[in-house]
């Protein structure tokens, strides 16, 4: 079923910029004017190598957290990483394990939580489970800054907890013995956005550092680790939680794609992009977000993402291959039940739907058959398509719905949670996320009608009228795989950091349908003569395309790799006919 008639039909905006760039005249004039659009405007901007990196000693509490850590390695205490089911989660888990172990430390294990049986970060009821494993020191990566209740229930019990995590905090902290968040209120690490796995490859550093210091590596007989081997997973998680690539995030991703690409990854990421068809050694960062991500987010939304850490942590190709395979199978499995749960959404909006002025500010949306694990997806896909703030709810029991929330440009969706939350006592159960995304918990309530006054309060007149930046025009001459491979040498691009798309009219020569849903064009630049392939994936049932001979689309300009050839390939991310 095609809902593409229902898509709020955007505007196409030319990014422009008054700054001046001083980066070198023999550059392209493309890469330069791209460039420039990001706010790259001198040649050290350009550099992302691995030196450059911020210094862990800018994280307020790492002193306290460095302690913790070391006083347990020193003393052989029992040290339980407390991780998330996204591959945020797991890539943070298996980071701080593999960095451990590097260290000499034995005495560690992990813990994720099902999704649907303990639901999200350290709760009391994941303290339970982790009593019984016995640890001395319980460390959190990629949750924790909203645990109060857990955090009150493990020191309770005894357990030291340090709690490293990247989500916004909240007006109260957990009493943790150590918190490590470049978001704290006051701390002076000058980047705020670091994913989780970020966060807990810092504090491996620190603890090294320690270690150093102490002798620990001479009197153990062990070669200090390099811990910069273990980039690759810091890249593809900051990827796959789609944070901003500030220059600090660029550096750690650029490294860890070296890695993927020289073949000094981790096996496990390597089995995944093979199990999807793919070289390890042509892999791009949007190949993490869109290929890795997925597959490893899967084994989180449909099973257990303790199968997704262990394909992180094994170092026995045979058996990464192996636990590849699965999560590529759990991935074709979400992605039918996304499918279903998709055209369901947009028939719940279709059918009251008169015009584009009688949708409402925000929509939340609810069907008992849906799949909590795929719920944030789903809300992604409605937020894509009709460009307001969504929520997607599961039924968890008779009473409690479990939700996920996508935001669009100017609507803080966790700050709106909180002012519904402070404002309607026991509407919302739990709550925590970004300003992008958040996940929530609900008793079954007139909780639409709150979060879409919530979301009015801070919609100006422009908020909902979408947009596409783009980087302009190419030229029919500048159309070549030499200025894609050079765009490529400029990556990684990712979130804030975006990978440049142009825009512009082309006559349609050929159209086909390829692979199972694909649409496969060959296009001419106005007046050019030039014939250019391009590929729409996913574009088999759009109609707007159908019986034009001329249209507009904004699109990317990639490189198509097959049998060991390149060209070049317009990559259609829209198209309107003219």
């Amino acid at each position: 079923m095609s809902f593409s008639g229902l898509q709020l039909k955007p505007k196409i905006v030319r990014r422009s910029t008054n700054d001046v760039s001083t980066l070198s005249e023999s550059m392209h004039y493309i890469i330069s004017r791209v460039l420039q659009f990001r706010g790259v405007l001198a040649s050290e901007q350009l550099d992302i190598s691995i030196s450059g990196l911020h210094t862990h000693e800018l994280l307020s509490g790492i002193d306290k957290a460095e302690n913790l850590i070391v006083d347990a390695v020193c003393l052989d205490k029992k040290i339980l990483i407390v991780g998330d089911y996204d591959a945020d989660g797991a890539t943070s888990i298996a980071v701080a394990i593999r960095a451990l172990r590097s260290m000499g430390v034995q005495n560690v294990e992990y813990l994720v939580p099902n999704r649907f049986g303990f639901g999200y970060g350290l709760t009391v009821e994941i303290v339970e489970v982790a009593k019984k494993m016995e640890p001395d020191l319980i460390i959190t990566v990629d949750n924790g800054i909203s645990s109060i209740s857990g955090v009150a229930a493990a020191k309770a019990s005894g357990i030291s907890v340090l709690v490293t995590d990247h989500h916004l905090p909240g007006e109260t902290l957990p009493a943790a013995d150590a918190i490590i968040n470049p978001n704290l209120f006051g701390d002076k690490f000058p980047s705020k956005m670091l994913a989780g796995v970020g966060v807990i490859f810092y504090v491996m550093a620190a603890v090294r550092r320690r270690l150093r210091e102490a002798d620990w590596f001479k009197l153990k007989n062990i070669d200090e680790p390099k811990l910069s081997n273990l980039l690759d997973l810091v890249a593809l998680g900051t990827i796959a939680d789609v944070v901003p690539l500030d220059q600090n995030n660029r550096r750690l991703v650029d490294y860890g794609l070296r890695l993927i690409r020289q073949g000094r990854g981790q096996p496990g990421i390597s089995a995944i992009i093979e199990a999807a068809n793919k070289k390890p050694s042509e892999i791009r960062s949007s190949d993490l977000g869109f290929i890795v991500g997925p597959r490893l987010n899967a084994a989180g939304r449909l099973a257990d993402m303790s199968l997704g850490v262990e394909c992180l942590l094994n170092d026995e190709p045979a058996r990464c291959k192996e636990i590849a395979i699965q999560l590529s199978d759990l991935n074709i499995q979400r992605r039918k039940i996304e499918d279903k749960m998709r055209e369901k959404a947009f028939s719940l909006i279709s059918t009251p739907l008169v015009d584009d002025a009688s949708l409402a500010p925000a929509l939340c949306l609810f069907h008992e058959d849906w799949h909590q694990g795929v719920v944030g997806i789903v809300a992604a896909r409605v937020k894509e398509q009709f460009y307001r703030p969504t929520i997607a709810f599961a039924l968890v029991d008779n009473n409690v719905l479990k939700g996920s929330a996508r935001s669009i440009q100017g609507v803080h969706v966790r700050d709106v949670l909180a002012r519904v939350s402070s404002r309607n006592e026991g509407l919302i159960i739990s709550f925590g996320g970004h300003a992008a995304a958040a996940g929530l918990s609900i008793a079954r309530s007139e909780f639409s009608k709150k979060f879409e006054e919530g979301v009015s309060e801070v919609l100006d007149a422009d908020t909902l009228n979408r947009t596409i930046s783009t980087d302009g025009l190419l030229l029919a001459e500048d159309m070549s795989l030499v200025l894609a491979e050079e765009l490529e040498s400029v990556s990684p691009w990712g979130q804030a950091f975006p990978e440049p798309r142009f825009d512009g009219v082309f006559k349609i020569k050929d159209r086909r349908i390829v692979g199972s849903n694909h649409a496969r064009l060959i296009l001419e630049p106005t007046g050019s003569g030039k014939r250019i392939p391009a590929i729409m994936f996913g574009g088999a049932d759009e109609s707007w395309y159908a019986d034009a001979n001329e249209i507009r689309i904004v699109y990317r300009l990639t490189i198509n790799r097959f049998r060991n050839q390149k060209t070049l390939q317009l990559m259609i991310e829209y198209g309107e006919a003219v």
